[in-house]
């Protein structure tokens, strides 16, 4: 694995006598964009903080950029908590070139930046933030969290309560940070996001790590399915379906078996099945997601 721009051993936090967090493990690559996935109340938002230093843990270690003391680095991460807030009198230019002064930023400097960036996006400068929409409104504070170019980008569910439109902008922000060189970590319980944007994971449940590694490698915990329609509806071919086949308007579903797709085609052909469609279906992440620790807190949000 690459350098790590992240790492956290064993944090621990409880809570009025619970464990939010208990004993999560994350490694995360400089450079890549990483996603903590997980319903709502996983201990996500928990663990941020501590990697951040907002909150101490009660138990582990975390290092960030390469420092044991996060606040050490502070000037070099850019963080997007849960609960957005900005000075509604203040211009969208201002709020911008504000939040990058609390990162050392010179502020004709973040004035600068706030204007070019703030015109990359559409965005008017000079209007107020009260007089922005809720996505315009923001897409400004992510622009405050990266005015000052942190190497490390930090966001928690960012893409809460944005429309599409507003989503894929921000995806296309996060793709954007992460080719100039900068390391993002975000939380979501949006699978589709992650899906898209992320070239490793942690699925956190009950305060615990269930999963981390690649996508690709949380998909591949599932066999693939199957679909077959046949014209034919029995004969000897019948008897090379697997166990679990099921079928259901005139379409067969099971599993991919062990062996692969070809003893099954070489029976149908020889026992006149009549191959109408067969089509191999791979897990997705929300599959993998549902097999590591369940439904979603809230399914709906998966088609964003």
């Amino acid at each position: 694995m690459d350098a790590l721009a992240v790492e956290a051993r064993g944090l621990v936090k409880g809570f009025g006598g619970a464990r939010a967090v208990d004993g999560v493990d994350l490694a995360v690559p400089a450079g890549s964009i990483y996603g903590v996935l997980g319903p709502n109340g996983a201990g996500k938002s928990t663990t941020l903080r501590m990697l951040l230093g907002i909150i101490d843990p009660d138990a582990g270690t975390r290092t960030l950029l390469g420092a044991r003391d996060p606040l050490r680095v502070a000037d070099r991460v850019g963080y997007l908590p849960e609960e957005r807030g900005l000075y509604p009198g203040m211009t969208a230019q201002e709020a911008i070139a504000f939040m990058g002064a609390l990162r050392g930023l010179p502020l004709g400097e973040g004035r600068r930046r706030a204007r070019a960036m703030l015109e990359a996006q559409d965005l008017p400068p000079d209007r107020p933030i009260r007089a922005l929409s809720k996505g315009m409104a923001q897409t400004v504070q992510l622009l405050g969290t990266i005015v000052h170019k942190p190497k490390l980008i930090v966001l928690d569910e960012p893409f809460s309560g944005l429309d599409a439109i507003n989503q894929a902008r921000l995806e296309a922000l996060i793709r954007e940070q992460a080719e100039s060189g900068a390391t993002v970590l975000f939380s979501t319980h949006v699978i589709a996001h992650a899906e898209r944007l992320c070239e490793r994971i942690a699925i956190i449940a009950g305060g615990r790590v269930r999963f981390e590694g690649t996508v690709a490698e949380a998909r591949g915990r599932l066999r693939p399915s199957v679909r077959l329609a046949t014209r034919a509806a029995d004969g000897p071919w019948r008897a090379a379906l697997p166990a679990d086949a099921r079928r259901e308007d005139g379409t067969w579903t099971f599993a991919l078996p062990p062996a692969g797709i070809e003893p099954l085609l070489s029976a149908l052909i020889d026992g006149d099945a009549g191959i109408e469609a067969l089509s191999i279906e791979r897990p997705g992440l929300h599959d993998a997601f549902v097999a590591i620790v369940g439904a979603p807190s809230e399914p709906a949000a998966e088609a964003a």
